[in-house]
């Protein structure tokens, strides 16, 4: 087990140090992602100026992926197992992740159709609107599927570039997380089109199988890839029980507040079903998986201060939304 790192002791109070040291390893992720894109569309503006213009595309959505959930993730699991905040591996693996994670959505808004994608248009819209703009051969539509579809590969290049070097646990993670990101989508998308897909988070509650692996790797997956870079393989059972409790929370937040996995036929179902009452069972039901999760992380051995952020963490995943 590697050394617990010793925490700064000089910390203003309205700034934990838990989140300084993640705040610094996510700036650090972010230009990790700038230049390893710079780097990429400079050497492609030279050798194929068509080319580079599928780097520029994809720079652009990562640059307005502000959130950066799934990095945030990795680096609490990391950081909360007592990860160097000095080592590059984690910050590898974060960027890596953020690249994925752009990947899915890319071949999600083409699969769904969608317009827009982190306030912006979707490739494959403004790259259809390009082929139209220009009068070029061939079904634009079509034009712009393919090529935004392209984006998502060389993303996942990408990443997987950058997780090429991970240590022999974290890259058996990052492995599983592909393969069943991929079963998972395939799963949801093929229940979907046999009528078979309930919004009603009840498996989620009950306990995730990995026909629910689209909605929950984000979570999971993540933190024991942070473990595992942190070198620290007896947290992979409490990070495992912390994020089925809090994704089966988030799950049934989202069915009760509504969102963009929750359309009509979701509606519908909360009409028939929630009543006053019932409603107010799936809130104590939400609390109590929030509260299974808080209790998981407080057993677990993590870096001081991770306990209480991983407890506000899943406070904040399950709350109301407004």
């Amino acid at each position: 087990m590697t050394t617990q790192p010793q925490l700064p002791r000089a910390v203003a109070p309205q700034e934990p140090v838990p989140q300084l040291q993640r705040a610094g390893m996510l700036d650090q992720v972010e230009k990790r992602l700038r230049g390893l894109l710079n780097d990429e569309h400079r050497r492609w503006r030279t050798a194929d100026a068509r080319g580079a213009g599928v780097v520029e595309s994809l720079a652009e959505l990562v640059a307005v992926g502000a959130d950066r959930v799934r990095p945030v993730i990795l680096l609490t699991g990391y950081l909360a197992g007592g990860g160097d905040v000095a080592a590059p591996a984690a910050v590898e693996a974060a960027a890596a992740l953020e690249l994925l994670d752009t990947c899915t959505l890319i071949r999600s808004d083409v699969r769904d159709n969608a317009a827009l994608r982190r306030g912006i248009p979707t490739l494959h819209v403004s790259r259809a609107a390009e082929h139209e703009r220009n009068g070029w051969a061939g079904d634009a539509r079509r034009f712009g599927e393919s090529t935004a579809t392209l984006a998502g590969d060389l993303a996942l290049s990408l990443a997987d570039r950058l997780a090429a070097r991970l240590p022999a646990a974290a890259w058996q993670i990052w492995d599983e997380m592909r393969v069943e990101r991929v079963i998972g989508t395939y799963a949801h998308e093929a229940m979907a089109a046999e009528y078979l897909d309930d919004p009603w988070p009840g498996r989620c509650i009950s306990g995730c199988d990995r026909g629910c692996t689209a909605g929950w790797y984000a979570l999971r997956h993540p933190l024991r890839l942070g473990a595992a870079l942190a070198d620290r393989p007896d947290l992979d059972t409490a990070y495992d029980a912390y994020a089925r409790s809090l994704h089966a929370a988030w799950r049934l937040r989202g069915f009760l507040d509504g969102g963009p996995e929750y359309d009509w036929d979701a509606e519908l179902l909360r009409e028939i079903l929630l009543e006053r009452e019932e409603r107010g069972i799936a809130e104590r039901l939400i609390r109590e998986l929030v509260d299974r999760a808080s209790r998981t992380a407080a057993a677990a051995r993590l870096t001081t201060g991770w306990c209480e952020e991983l407890t506000a963490f899943a406070v904040r995943m399950a709350a109301e939304r407004g």
